[in-house]
């Protein structure tokens, strides 16, 4: 006969075990009034973490067709609500906007972007509004892209030289596109580039250390009794490490402006133009925003604008130089437009841009296949809510899947293909007001830089088609081009682009 001694550890252990299965999957008499979003079947622990793949977006494309456009998953403790419907991101990014416009607390953006006091991270709220008004009103407003228009006409020249002289007929154009947006947001944000071949390779790497940091699982976001597990597999340390390192640059980076305010510095690289570092130094002298801004904001906003004026905008050119190259007839057809507005002339610059209706449709369907964020930026509710009939709970965390909507077959004629066409003659625009298609966020919480990135994209290819005939390398097709996604928030091209060029004569 077992005696009640021998009971007493599996009895505990089994009312424990009740107890953690009660709490894990909830309340049902608490739960049962409310209407949840479908949901796929979740793993005790880890929820639904096992079902998001090396690339979340498709992972999330191909549950969403089987749960439905509304779906709610459960990442270790963590409610996610995923979005992949145009309908669903109107309620969320208009209807609900103030509701749905806090950022949830990520890890390694906290402790690497100053506590998250830059624009796109900063928890919703009263110093939250005071940075976005100084980055639209002084930063990125239409008047201020535009007097950077000469920084921008004078890196594109130099590319296109760089290529034309260029000892092989061969290159890597996926390196000349990222060089490009470095040196242009380095000279508008930071006042300089960075020409020796150390410090630019140094700030490129960092860049991808960064994107890699942020995928990086961390089970301790979800599971908060695994923590500990960063402090072992040096995560911690690592991001630690990359948060002195930006820290390092970007003080220099000021003290480098301050320095050149009392006219002591001598960087031959430098401009006395007013680049946005300038601008923010003298909102923090004349207090312009009503409060101070500190020396730790104006490094968080620099951060922003550095980072995604280089990753997204030079992301954006590789994707639509692949599709012109998978696509030769939709290329020449924009090599023609292009050259007929150039006519006689050498070049083309910003005032032609309007009359290329073709590549403004060309850079509208490369954004719909390849929004640089797929997932958008993640967002966080801030009161319990109904979206589409369904209950969501506080603190939910929101993922828009803005490329699932943009390959809706509901939404889209032939949405898996490459048609700049479907764009001509319609008012559709990527600013925020067509929820089908919100490459860059919309609402309050939509990206404020899409004037200057797409300046960048669009002068670009119209001078890469202008001065250009392009094509695969020797041997290659149209099917051979590997168009395979690279892991990360930012989804680039995995395989490097590599292209023959043949310089146009007449130009």
């Amino acid at each position: 006969m077992i005696s009640f001694p021998h009971l007493i550890v599996p009895l505990v252990s089994l009312i424990l075990f009740i107890v953690f299965l009660f709490k894990w999957y909830g309340n049902p008499s608490s739960t049962a009034r409310k209407r949840l979003p479908p949901s796929p079947p979740k793993l005790p622990i880890i929820g639904n973490l096992h079902q998001l793949g090396q690339l979340p977006h498709r992972s999330l494309q191909a549950l969403s067709k089987c749960y439905g456009p509304l779906m709610l998953l459960h990442l270790g403790r963590l409610p996610v609500l995923v979005v992949s419907s145009a309908d669903g991101a109107h309620e969320i990014m208009k209807n609900q906007d103030v509701v749905f416009s806090n950022r949830p607390k990520l890890r390694v953006i906290d402790k690497i972007i100053y506590g998250s006091k830059d624009m796109a991270f900063a928890p919703y709220g009263e110093y939250w509004r005071q940075v976005r008004s100084i980055c639209v009103l002084q930063l990125l407003s239409n008047k201020r892209v535009q007097s950077f228009r000469r920084v921008r006409e004078e890196e594109m020249s130099l590319m296109i030289e760089k290529i034309r002289h260029s000892s092989s007929s061969s290159i890597n154009l996926s390196n000349i596109l990222v060089s490009l947006t470095n040196d242009i947001i380095c000279r508008v944000a930071l006042g300089r580039k960075y020409i020796a071949a150390q410090e630019s390779t140094k700030i490129v790497s960092k860049l991808k250390e960064f994107q890699e940091l942020l995928v990086t699982f961390n089970p301790g976001d979800y599971i908060p009794w695994l923590d500990w597990i960063n402090r072992v597999n040096d995560f911690n340390a690592n991001v630690e490490k990359m948060a002195r390192w930006f820290d390092d640059f970007f003080e220099g980076v000021v003290e480098e402006h301050r320095n050149r305010k009392k006219r002591e510095t001598n960087l031959k690289d430098s401009s006395n133009e007013a680049d946005l570092v300038d601008i923010l130094l003298e909102i923090q002298r004349e207090n312009m925003a009503g409060s101070p801004i500190e020396n730790d904001t104006i490094k968080a906003v620099i951060f922003d604008i550095f980072v995604a004026g280089t990753d997204t905008s030079s992301t954006a050119l590789v994707w639509t130089m692949a599709e012109l190259l998978k696509h030769p007839k939709s290329m020449e057809k924009l090599q023609n437009e292009v050259r007929q507005v150039a006519g006689s002339k050498l070049d083309v610059t910003e005032d032609d841009l309007d009359k290329m209706l073709y590549l403004k449709a060309v850079m509208k369907e490369s954004l719909r296949l390849h929004p640089p964020l797929p997932l958008l930026l993640p967002r966080e509710s801030t009161q319990d809510s109904k979206i589409l009939g369904y209950d969501i709970a506080v603190k939910t965390r929101v993922i828009i899947n803005s490329c699932a909507i943009a390959r809706d077959p509901l939404l889209w004629e032939s949405p898996e293909d490459f048609c700049p066409e479907r764009f001509l003659d319609t008012g559709m625009d990527f600013r925020g007001l067509n929820f089908e298609y919100i490459p860059f966020g919309a609402g309050r919480r939509g990206c404020p830089g899409i004037t200057f990135a797409i300046a960048v994209a669009e002068l670009a290819l119209a001078k890469l088609m202008l001065n250009f005939n392009f094509g695969l390398p020797h041997g290659a097709t149209e099917k051979d081009l590997d168009m395979t996604e690279s892991p990360g928030d930012t989804v680039s091209k995995k395989i490097p682009l590599l292209v023959n060029v043949r310089k146009n004569n007449k130009y």
